[in-house]
């Protein structure tokens, strides 16, 4: 038995484009679902979640971003990537959106075909659903580049013992407490773990952690760092274990020696 295609929830209610996005997923191998508002979107995907969501961000009865609060309160909600769809391109509110744990904003007017292309890229880097025509169970090359990077068991616990990364677990503990992690925040981190010291640019960052680092940007990093840091600091205030190198990158302190 062929596998079902995969369900892409639209949260549009400009008919227009709606009908534009349904087109061009269609036409690619999924299965698109449009709701005009929040409400609606709320309900479709309490029923069954899909295999990821596009929300424009002015609806009529809700916020975007309110509605992502909601569907990520939702049963399985928070395994389902998000894309942001707005008028708005200002970089505030892209910083916002990604801030947030979407997975990706695109400002209108878009094209179609790019994306139906960050669809694809979201969805193989997820591995949460087969994609049509990308069948293939091999990993993609950022994610291959990640497991050969990847820490053995208990290789970092002693070059900075605050953190203990378990890779087959996807999980990270911190000052003996597990981290509750997006996939982009376990990413960052584990890559600064297992080389305490060593400075990453951003764009290393970005290679390392996202499939695609052409379709992201500079601030995409920065604004998963803010977040990270935040989680960090609720486990231990009176800490700051990520160096920020003004104009370069990100490292991870090293642990003094006593």
């Amino acid at each position: 038995m062929s596998n079902p295609l995969p369900v892409v929830l639209v949260v549009e209610d400009e008919a227009g484009i709606a009908e534009t996005i349904h087109y061009a997923l269609a036409s690619d191998g999924f299965a698109p679902e449009v709701c005009g508002t929040a409400r609606q979107a709320i309900e479709r995907f309490g029923a069954a979640p899909p295999a990821l969501a596009i929300l424009d961000i002015g609806l009529p009865d809700m916020n975007g971003f309110e509605l992502f609060r909601h569907l990520r309160a939702l049963p399985a909600g928070e395994d389902v990537p998000v894309v942001f769809l707005t008028a708005r391109s200002g970089e505030i509110d892209r910083v916002v959106g990604l801030e947030m744990g979407a997975d990706d904003y695109i400002a209108k007017p878009f094209s179609p075909r790019e994306l139906v292309a960050r669809v694809r890229t979201i969805l193989r880097r997820s591995q949460r659903v087969p994609v049509a025509a990308n069948s293939k169970e091999n990993k993609p090359a950022a994610q291959e580049q990640r497991a050969q990077t990847a820490p053995e068991s208990g290789a970092n616990e002693h070059a900075n013992s605050a953190f203990a990364l378990d890779a087959d677990r996807r999980l990270i503990r911190y000052r003996g407490r597990a981290l509750d992690l997006s996939r982009y925040e376990y990413g960052l981190l584990a890559v600064l773990v297992q080389r305490p010291g060593r400075v990453f640019t951003r764009d290393e960052l970005l290679e390392l952690v996202w499939d695609d680092p052409g379709a992201s940007f500079d601030r995409t990093v920065d604004a998963h760092v803010k977040t990270l840091r935040a989680k960090l600091r609720a486990v231990d205030p009176e800490d700051d274990p990520i160096r920020t190198l003004r104009g370069i990158g990100y490292a991870l302190r090293e642990e003094e020696r006593r």
